[in-house]
């Protein structure tokens, strides 16, 4: 039985590429372009030498040519000295077609790397092209990151650069930009050139002045308030809101909420709750250190009281959205939930 190739990772591309493995094909797809254009970006600056690339490297977009244009450009050989031959194709998704492909992937050239960007969306992974892609070389997804995963991604990213941030600076950050990484990015390297040399960290006041979200009233800071059931800083908090829709919406909180007391529901039923190792294992959280808004929630609120707020929680969604409701602002509808929340 043949070997299953392994899911190719942002990760495991990057470290092949780093270590001058190539593969003959890359067909990058998905969600978030910034993965895409990372890898897509060092192939072009790394594997040819800026003084051959007028003639080994060839780049492309979609809906100026044709996927039969593509298959010839690729049975070209490199002139020397460069040992490879460089074809990427940037937003590939305008391509009327990529059939004519298919026949390139069963034999693709091993001189020459075809690089296929396809944005905001993914091909079919049914059609024969895609299995033919990964048996030639490389299919990766490039998947959206979710809300809760924005925190360690920040984390990770900074302490690649060897800077520190606290729990609710990141939280901060990841509520206040969301998941676009390229923009996010951007904010983090605007906020790490502030840094002084001698102190690499961030701290709420860097992120409050760097990236211009309020350090006391903030999405983050309402969620602290509501758990800790402190009915005037959730009001002040919401106030603000109304004044500064950019600070926290409706939309920005009810995913947060409802994450929170979606675990504080499971809490109320873990096994030995009371043992803090065994709940925060049971809630999947990587320390005893998370357990605090737990405990608190746990005192502040009964089981019941937080199903009726989960409900309560769905039931402002559906009329953000629009259903059975025609005329409540998203302000009012906040206003609403925290109320039900706290009293």
């Amino acid at each position: 039985m043949a070997e299953r190739k392994s899911v190719a990772t942002y990760e495991s591309i990057m470290r092949d590429l780093k270590a001058k493995k190539y593969a003959p094909v890359y067909i990058l797809m998905g969600d978030e372009p910034y993965y895409i254009d990372k890898i897509a970006d060092y192939i072009a600056e790394n594997v040819i030498e800026p003084d051959d690339c007028d003639f080994n490297q060839t780049i492309v977009f979609g809906a100026d040519t044709s996927a039969a244009q593509i298959s010839d450009l690729c049975k070209g050989y490199p002139v020397m000295p460069s040992s490879y031959r460089v074809v990427i194709v940037k937003e590939a998704q305008a391509l009327k077609s990529l059939d004519a492909l298919e026949r390139y992937f069963e034999r693709p050239l091993q001189s020459t790397i075809l690089v296929i960007c396809y944005k905001n969306g993914t091909i079919d992974k049914r059609k024969k092209i895609v299995g033919k892609a990964e048996a030639a070389g490389v299919v990766f997804e490039s998947k959206k990151k979710r809300d809760y995963e924005l925190p360690s991604f920040i984390e990770k990213y900074l302490k690649d650069k060897h800077v520190a941030i606290d729990p609710k600076s990141c939280s901060m950050i990841a509520e206040h930009i969301g998941a676009d990484l390229s923009r996010l990015i951007s904010e983090l390297e605007k906020v790490m050139i502030s840094l002084p040399g001698d102190n690499r960290r961030i701290t709420p006041d860097i992120v409050e002045r760097e990236i211009g979200v309020s350090k006391d009233f903030n999405v983050f800071e309402l969620k602290t308030a509501i758990i800790e059931r402190n009915v005037f800083k959730a009001n002040q908090t919401v106030k603000y809101f109304d004044k500064n829709p950019k600070a926290g919406s409706l939309f920005a909180c009810l995913p947060l909420l409802y994450s929170y007391f979606q675990n504080l529901m499971v809490a109320f039923y873990a096994p030995d709750r009371n043992n803090d190792n065994n709940l925060a294992a049971f809630l999947d959280l990587k320390s005893v250190w998370g357990l605090k808004d737990y405990r608190t929630g746990m005192r502040n609120f009964t089981a019941m009281k937080t199903l009726q707020i989960l409900s309560k929680l769905r039931e402002i969604d559906a009329k953000s959205k629009g259903l059975d409701n025609q005329n409540t602002s998203t302000g009012d509808l906040m206003k609403e939930l925290i109320f039900f929340i706290l009293h």
